[in-house]
């Protein structure tokens, strides 16, 4: 409602004496000061957007090195980045880049990756998970320059990465800065982890030879307590994915009898203890995890509800039926 002392056609009051005349306040068609301090906190596709909407913004994001000197490229323009693309947009750090995440960018290669570091010698943290247009030699030979340059590099993501051996992992982890080096670190099973490209643990580096089948991967520590309390169950319940069976909700190991009891509608994995917890599709008696909770079809107000492999072979018989 308006104050008792205004009326709707009253025109506003004037403005204070020297009122919009300071330094912090924006010219007229100019962006405002508290969109220009909100660029340092936006993804880089908003940032590009930005840069698009009008000539100060243009300038101001072209103009900051500050703004670039933590570069992250992750989906929706993974896969649209170039070498020439990637090393125009790190440019603009002007040589200060401390921070690069290539979230699965399969397009960029060794030498445009090297081209990169080359002009950003002070670059301490490399994420290049699942970019699979790198290679384990070449991603060697790019630690190896940060290495003989600055040997600031601390941080590394390699998940993903083709053809890498034990031997790339320990001369990898030999060039890594030695103040980043900490005690082993558990992993727990998660498909964020495992599907997503995790990049949120402090660990130097994200993966490992696996115990089991001694390929380097993402290695999993098992969240049940009592493979944790008993050393040889510890080892024998950790490794990779391929080696160990998780369950989706809480990444403790699964046994192959337990395993053939917790049938799901989808193609996860889950314990007893989580499967019991969980609605059962009326017709096979079969849950779907958390993650794919939202396939379920014909739910009713009591929460049953019937899975899409039962609904597409109820469709299927009744599609027969009426061919006769």
């Amino acid at each position: 409602m308006l104050p008792t002392t205004a009326t709707a056609s009253a025109p506003p009051p004037p403005p204070a004496a020297g009122a919009g005349t300071g330094a912090s306040a924006s010219s007229p068609g100019e962006p405002h000061d508290a969109l220009l301090l909100a660029l340092g906190h936006m993804r880089l596709r908003d940032l590009l957007a930005c840069a698009r909407a009008c000539r100060g913004l243009r300038d101001a994001v072209a103009g900051d090195p500050l703004l670039w000197r933590r570069l992250t490229v992750g989906p929706p323009l993974s896969h649209r980045i170039t070498d020439e693309a990637l090393l125009a947009l790190t440019d603009r750090a002007g040589g200060r880049l401390r921070s690069l995440h290539l979230l699965g960018c399969p397009r960029v290669s060794d030498d445009g990756l090297l081209r990169v570091v080359q002009r950003n010698p002070d670059v301490t943290e490399l994420f290049v998970p699942r970019c699979s247009g790198l290679t384990a030699d070449g991603l060697v030979k790019i630690i190896q320059f940060l290495h003989e340059r600055k040997g600031n590099l601390s941080h590394v993501r390699l998940h993903g990465i083709c053809k890498m051996t034990n031997h790339h992992l320990d001369v990898i982890k030999s060039l890594i800065c030695r103040s980043s080096q900490q005690d082993a670190q558990a992993l727990y099973y998660s498909h964020r982890v495992h599907e997503v490209l995790n990049t949120d643990d402090s660990r130097p580096i994200d993966v490992d030879v696996c115990p089991l089948c001694r390929n380097v991967r993402l290695v999993f520590d098992c969240t049940r307590k009592d493979c944790r309390e008993v050393k040889d169950s510890w080892t024998r319940c950790r490794g990779c994915f391929f080696c160990v069976a998780r369950c989706e909700t809480c990444g403790r190991c699964i046994d192959l009898e337990e395993l053939g009891e917790t049938g799901l509608a989808c193609s996860d994995f889950l314990c007893m203890d989580c499967w019991l917890k969980l609605p059962k599709c009326c017709t096979c008696n079969r849950p779907y995890c958390e993650r794919h909770s939202n396939l379920k079809e014909k739910l009713s107000p009591s929460g049953q509800f019937t899975c899409q492999e039962c609904t597409a072979y109820a469709t299927s018989l009744e599609s027969l039926g009426n061919g006769y």
